[in-house]
């Protein structure tokens, strides 16, 4: 069927469009759970929102400012859920071993973004954001408040999330045998209600500061940072159960993908050789640096190889989970690359912003 007859029929089905985009997501969710996709929750609304965005028009749909803000509180308190005080004891204990391989990572993950940028195969700073070893979710809201197109960012981001989730999991299955299979999703758990409560009175209070207080990028980093020290100080139980989750990832990923156009769709498939190669040459360089966490340090293979794998951080926790290795390491590796990141990942896009003179956002 011709794309405009298509755009035709959509427009004429006479259904709701966010009607229409719901029943998409979900169709979509469900299709890349069948597979165990990781991040299946966002990128299922994504994908959905985009080919929205093609067929019925542009600017037809928008996600309202409040409900995207709480979404992406959300997101913050579900990172800082993770930073428990057993993985802040094991990054205190071998500290300068996980600066000496977070900071290499970032340098590597850095330079292949520079790459990109002098290469003018992305535009600006959104290719360093791209490259950004750290949470997928994170770095696209955060590239957006710093000035670069999080169509792009999400289009690199995810990329890598997919790449680095089937290597890890090809690699996990071949070098040592997985003690049991994946977890299945949960969408209706049980419920602290009282913890749920205070929760959601949290994150509340977190939306309404950031924007009183127009902080760029905080409606992730002030839950993430405020939340893991309350969580920490025994004054916080972070209760968010994953149909809440699932709700606050497809408002991120139906803003991103109703804002797609056909410009930015080519522009994707040209950029696409060149960043699949850029991650590739990633991953194989944080192959090597776990093969001198093996060697140098004494990790066993698979752990060190989980804990350098270059972002993905929720796939890597559930492979991790899965398998005979050090949980608490991994996800210490993990957990500390990203809150480097989130801290100098800013600095870094604006120097190279700089010394690139290139214009944000393409289309």
């Amino acid at each position: 069927m011709p794309f405009s007859d298509a755009s035709r029929l959509l427009r004429d089905a006479g259904l709701p469009k966010w009607a229409l985009l719901l029943a998409l997501s979900t169709a979509l969710v469900v299709f890349l759970e069948l597979f165990a996709l990781p991040a299946s929750l966002l990128i299922g609304p994504m994908v959905a929102a985009i080919a929205l965005a093609l067929t019925v028009g542009k600017g037809k749909l928008r996600v309202p400012f409040w409900p995207l803000q709480f979404g992406q509180v959300l997101v913050g308190l579900m990172m800082a859920r993770t930073i428990t005080p057993n993985i802040l004891g094991t990054m205190a204990k071998d500290a300068p071993l996980f600066l000496l391989f977070i900071f290499s990572v970032i340098a590597i993950a850095t330079g292949l973004g520079w790459l990109l940028t002098r290469w003018q195969v992305l535009p600006g700073t959104t290719a360093v954001w791209g490259s950004s070893p750290g949470g997928a979710s994170a770095m696209v809201i955060m590239s957006e408040a710093y000035g670069a197109d999080a169509r792009l960012v999400a289009f690199m981001q995810y990329l890598r999330v997919v790449f680095v989730a089937v290597g890890a999991s090809v690699i996990s299955r071949l070098w040592v045998a997985a003690d049991g299979a994946e977890p299945p999703l949960v969408l209706f758990p049980e419920i602290d209600w009282p913890a749920f409560a205070a929760t959601m009175a949290f994150a509340a209070f977190c939306a309404y500061g950031v924007r009183r207080l127009r902080l760029q990028g905080g409606s992730i980093i002030v839950p993430l940072f405020l939340g893991a020290l309350l969580q920490g100080m025994g004054l916080l139980k972070i209760e968010l159960p994953m149909w809440l989750l699932a709700i606050a990832y497809a408002l991120v990923g139906w803003s991103i993908g109703l804002r797609f156009t056909r410009s930015i769709i080519e522009h994707v498939a040209r950029a696409l050789p060149r960043v699949s190669a850029c991650i590739v040459l990633l991953m194989a360089l944080c192959g090597c640096m776990a093969v001198a966490l093996h060697v140098f340090a004494g990790i066993d293979p698979l752990t060190a190889y989980l804990a350098t794998s270059p972002g993905g951080a929720d796939s890597v926790a559930i492979i991790a989970a899965s398998s005979d290795v050090d949980v608490p390491f991994v996800m210490a590796m993990q957990t500390g690359r990203f809150l480097v990141i989130l801290m100098i990942g800013p600095m870094l896009a604006r120097f190279i912003a700089r010394r690139s003179g290139l214009a944000e956002n393409p289309a």
